[in-house]
């Protein structure tokens, strides 16, 4: 089956609610600047910001139909210049980024399987550098495990912080909920579970939750990125993930959540938890 380009998946779907760009806050671009910049000159070699600055280009044109900010790249990739960021510039950044780490890794991957987890641990590593930030910003208090009550309670205090920031910063436009309390469809079957079922659940083996996000900045990018080269990038999300990593638990989206019913300006993922 022939990959579709990005000019077709546009077409395809495109984002009008996007097209109105908002400001985003200074901490947030600058976190994720640091964060994706280091993982990609790591990951990519040569890292060549003149590349990304042409599939942003690219991008910002067929997506919002603009030209892209001069030195917008340059300025990125060297963590310089960083306020005053627009959504819709975001957006195109991030994909530049991770369409260019993930073209990088499949010239050097031997297999399929394999180049999967490379760039699902490219996304991970991304979100774990940018917990770091946000943990030392907002003096995050984790528990090491999820035991009892107290635990639970300060796993909730520290989402909830989590998730403030990225509303307050301009991630998500409007809406945040990270909810334990869980009725889903998933497959053929459907999952219930009450907050309180949460620590016995996650004691037993697995526990649920569901992920509510009001106008991610970058569901454009996440949407066309998966569309044509298979993954995306995840932000809130793999930082979420490195929140429970610190709490001594494996936490993550699945893949077969049927989202029917829910209001169609949410992103809803439906994650598990475990202890590790």
């Amino acid at each position: 089956m022939t990959t579709p380009s990005l000019q077709e998946v546009v077409e395809r779907q495109p984002y009008p609610e996007f097209q109105a760009w908002w400001t985003l806050g200074d901490h947030f671009v600058g976190f994720m600047a640091q964060a994706v910049v280091t993982e990609w000159r790591a990951a990519v070699q040569p890292a060549e910001p003149e590349r990304v600055a042409r599939l942003v280009e690219e991008y910002t044109e067929l997506v919002y139909g603009r030209e892209s900010r001069p030195a917008l790249v340059d300025d990125f990739a060297n963590l310089r210049g960083l306020g005053g960021f627009r959504s819709g510039e975001f957006d195109a950044i991030s994909y530049g980024f991770y369409r260019d780490t993930f073209q990088q890794l499949a010239e050097r991957t031997a297999n399929e399987e394999s180049l999967q987890k490379e760039r699902r641990a490219f996304t991970r590593r991304v979100g774990r550098r940018f917990f770091q930030q946000l943990s030392s910003h907002l003096s995050l208090a984790l528990p090491s495990q999820l035991v009892n009550a107290n635990d639970f309670a300060l796993l909730q205090q520290a989402i909830a912080q989590a998730g403030g920031f990225l509303v307050e910063q301009g991630y998500l436009r409007e809406h945040f909920a990270f909810r334990f309390d869980v009725s889903a469809k998933r497959g053929d079957g459907a999952i219930v579970q009450s907050e309180s079922d949460f620590l016995p659940a996650l004691t037993a083996g697995t526990a649920y939750a569901l992920y509510e996000m009001g106008y991610p900045i970058i569901l454009p990018s996440a949407v066309y990125l998966y569309q044509t080269i298979g993954e995306a990038q995840h932000h809130s999300s793999r930082t979420i993930e490195e929140l429970f990593a610190r709490c001594g638990c494996t936490a993550s989206e699945t893949d077969d959540f049927d989202p029917t019913g829910f209001p169609s300006e949410l992103v809803v993922e439906l994650w598990e938890i475990r202890r590790e």
